[in-house]
């Protein structure tokens, strides 16, 4: 009786949950009826006792014993599968990094690291950190944390071991690269701050670039600290960089973009199935305004969310040039529930809509029947339909169906076989490790000679790396069918000379791959002994082609009038 009662309170908290969830997401039309809202002819209350019924029968029936906790987070998960992607019910840990994202801070140590094949690997330490100041370097094996073996240990754990009460301290065991002997450091853990900005500065000609790469609650002011200074510095134009910025928080989205935006004009404006309409507008006069220079906005793929607000508004009154790809769409509006059992609902309520009227998010959901799952019908992003037409504030055409479409298109380059490869299994990074050890002095604007490209080479070699090229892959299925014959040694001369072919063929990727390469190895081996503003400086900067486009356009205004060009009277203004 104690577990049944105990199982009906659980059962009673999971209802009260289904209400909440059933009533967002409806599982009908919804019609008035003496104040109780009804779907499908029935009240939300009957499938709430239909869900109760079943749980309890499967609780007191089912031939074997049944693990509560599982079954109902399992039809919680059941519920919020109904929804969009982004909806999910957290638990305390995926809470708390959530929190930190929006926060921008947590106490630790302050590096990022990663498994590197069975090793927690220090990938970077962040500059000003304790891990930063106590000398820990990219490359560094952790082999111990407080006398605990990190073998075979995760990189969450390995993170949530080494995080802990600011003036706390961990004792790190390292192996590094070059030194027989492992080290100890005992590092004093403090607050750490993540930065929204980790570059800006000014490239020849007088354009600004600044990098945004999160939102979190100082993004704003941290962008404007950082405009202000290049302002001081006497810039002619600005590119401003969102590629692979995920989003954030909506008041950060709506700061940032009153950066580059007049005083009163809308930003975004959400609206939901159960929420009113409600606008946002550029509180402030802008700190880079149309009258401080031209701005270009560079985005991709990974632009999202909060970032899509900022970029769409921008695109939308004409104040800056969009280049690059595509952005993601996502446009949708969570709030946080906390739920019993230290869990929370992260939930979509709205959705954003930028000042052409556009919705940001893509269509991706299909209609499935809540019991029988099947498919009701396609969303709109299975289906080929035309893009509806919107446009901006100077009458320039612009396109709905989520995402911004940018105003310049780059071409996405695609990695080579060899080029994939290098980078996944970190030759690139593990090279530079092995090489900094062997010649420190390195200087900061180094460029990599055919001496070094030998050296890599042989590192290859010791390394036994391996990949299979184009010709490769072709030639698979021919051998296995060769193998198969039972006079295949017929063949075996014909199948040596093919792969003679075969390594010939990758001595010529890696020629053909060299430009790429040396951006490589000089981006980890600056990152190594440098940092961040080293390889923006000396790599990004000077050949990143989404960069280059934008410098070619800010620094040609006839170009940049041109793209923003007035076609019909203010629209959103009037």
């Amino acid at each position: 009786m104690k577990e049944q009662r105990k199982f009906g309170l659980v059962a009673v908290a999971l209802a009260l949950v289904s209400v909440a969830i059933i009533w967002v997401v409806g599982l009908g039309e919804a019609t008035e009826e003496s104040g109780v809202k009804k779907y499908e002819g029935q009240s939300i209350y009957s499938y709430v006792k239909l869900l109760d019924k079943v749980a309890f029968d499967i609780n007191r029936k089912y031939v074997d014993s049944v693990d509560v906790k599982k079954m109902i987070y399992s039809g919680i998960k059941g519920m919020i599968e109904t929804l969009d992607p982004f909806s999910s019910l957290q638990d305390a840990k995926a809470h708390d990094r959530l929190m930190e994202m929006t926060e921008g801070k947590y106490e630790g140590l302050g590096m990022i690291i990663s498994k590197r094949g069975n090793a927690i690997t220090v990938i970077s330490p962040l500059e000003g950190t304790p891990a930063y100041r106590m000398g820990l370097r990219a490359g560094d094996q952790i082999v111990k944390i407080d006398g605990k073996s990190t073998e075979g240990m995760s990189t969450e754990e390995a993170s949530r071991l080494m995080r802990g009460k600011r003036g706390t301290t961990v004792v790190l065991t390292i192996k590094r690269e070059g030194v027989e002997e492992l080290l100890e450091y005992e590092v004093e853990r403090a607050i750490i701050e993540l930065k929204s900005v980790p570059y800006y500065g000014v490239m020849d000609g007088g354009i600004g670039y600044v990098r945004l790469s999160k939102f979190s609650k100082d993004s704003g002011r941290e962008l404007k600290e950082a405009i202000l200074d290049l302002k001081n510095k006497g810039i002619k134009g600005m590119i401003f960089d969102l590629r692979n910025n995920g989003g954030g928080l909506l008041d950060q989205a709506v700061e940032t973009a009153n950066l580059f935006l007049d005083k009163g004009k809308l930003i975004v404006y959400t609206q939901g199935r159960t929420e009113y309409k409600k606008e946002r507008h550029a509180s402030t006069e802008p700190v880079y305004s149309e009258a401080d220079g031209p701005l270009a906005v560079l985005v991709d793929e990974g632009t999202a969310s909060a970032s899509e607000i900022v970029s769409g508004a921008i695109q939308d009154w004409d104040r800056g040039v969009i280049i690059g790809n595509n952005t993601y769409g996502k446009g949708l509006v969570q709030q946080i529930f906390p739920m019993p059992n230290d869990t929370y609902l992260k939930l979509t309520v709205a959705k954003y809509y930028i000042p052409s009227g556009r919705c940001i998010q893509k269509p991706e959901m299909s209609t499935r029947h809540p019991l029988t799952g099947q498919d009701e019908g396609k969303s709109d992003s299975l289906v080929t339909k035309k893009k509806e037409i919107f446009y901006t504030n100077n009458g320039r055409e612009v396109y709905g169906g989520g995402g911004i479409v940018p105003d310049v298109e780059i071409d996405q380059p695609q990695l080579k076989p060899i080029e994939l490869n290098l980078e996944r299994k970190s030759m690139f990074f593990n090279f530079a490790v092995s090489y900094i050890a062997k010649h420190p002095n390195i200087p900061e604007d180094f460029e990599v000679n055919s001496q070094m490209l030998e050296e890599f080479k042989k590192f290859l070699k010791e390394k036994n790396f391996t990949y299979k090229s184009p010709l490769e892959l072709d030639l698979e299925p021919l051998k296995e069918q060769i193998e198969k014959q039972e006079n295949s040694e017929m063949f075996s001369q014909t199948l040596s000379g093919l792969e003679k072919l075969i390594e010939k063929d990758k001595e010529d990727d890696f020629e053909e791959s060299i430009e790429y390469i040396k951006r490589s190895l000089k981006r980890d081996i600056l990152n190594n002994l440098y940092g961040q503003k080293a390889y923006y400086e000396q790599v990004l900067l000077k050949s990143d082609p989404y960069i280059q486009k934008a410098y070619q356009i800010l620094t040609n205004q006839e170009e940049y009038s041109k793209i923003l060009e007035r076609s019909g009277k203010n629209l959103l203004s009037d």
